[in-house]
């Protein structure tokens, strides 16, 4: 289990001023924009405006914090009023982003590379495993390949504190934004319990090239 700490994440900022993104976590490790397969990263959205083009990668976007945005994907205006309701939509697409009250929101934004990697993004309240579900309540999930054997799983503490670890053994405590990433039999192993909400993302690299 690898822990990813909130403190000290550099902040890169939006070449339109929009807001910043923290990287979380990137596959392979120290990827550019043109070489990840997938990657994880927190958003300061403070105000209005068009999101940077990415073709040949999917995006799944979770308002973690603030009153929601609403999303003009390709001319579809998509409504995100709610934290916690993961949202898949193509990078290549024209989308611009409205605040809905005017107010910054943080957006949890997993980024795949089509063809390479596939993911699942569910928003888990209370007690589970940490993959497979098993009995645990899901808040909401997105992604193509639920039931695909991901090669690591992530989880991110969007809201509370989250503690995780095989049961007796010791547990990580994650504060909010906190990230954990584990190998898939890791995760087996483990149980998560959280008294806000957390992430968990289950990820795969498709193709030739994983590190």
């Amino acid at each position: 289990m690898r822990i990813l700490r909130a403190e000290g994440r550099a902040a890169a900022p939006w070449s339109n001023g929009g807001g910043v993104t923290r990287e979380v976590a990137v596959q392979p490790p120290g990827s550019g924009w043109d070489t990840f397969a997938w990657r994880v990263s927190l958003a300061d959205v403070t105000r209005d405006g068009p999101y940077s083009p990415l073709p040949g990668v999917r995006r799944i976007l979770t308002v973690v914090d603030g009153a929601g945005l609403e999303l003009t994907v390709d001319g579809t205006a998509q409504l995100l009023p709610e934290r916690y309701r993961p949202f898949a939509f193509p990078g290549g697409a024209a989308t611009d982003s409205r605040l809905l009250d005017g107010h910054p929101v943080v957006n949890l934004n997993v980024m795949l590379r089509e063809g390479r990697a596939a993911a699942t993004v569910e928003m888990v309240r209370g007690s589970r495993r940490v993959w497979p579900a098993g009995d645990g309540a899901a808040d909401g999930d997105c992604g193509p390949d639920h039931d695909r054997v991901p090669d690591e799983v992530m989880v991110v503490a969007v809201e509370g504190r989250t503690r995780l670890g095989p049961p007796g053994a010791h547990e990580a405590q994650l504060e909010r934004f906190d990230a954990a990433l584990l190998t898939a039999p890791d995760a087996a192993a483990a149980a998560l319990w959280t008294d806000g909400t957390a992430a968990v993302i289950a990820l795969s690299v498709t193709a030739p090239g994983r590190s």
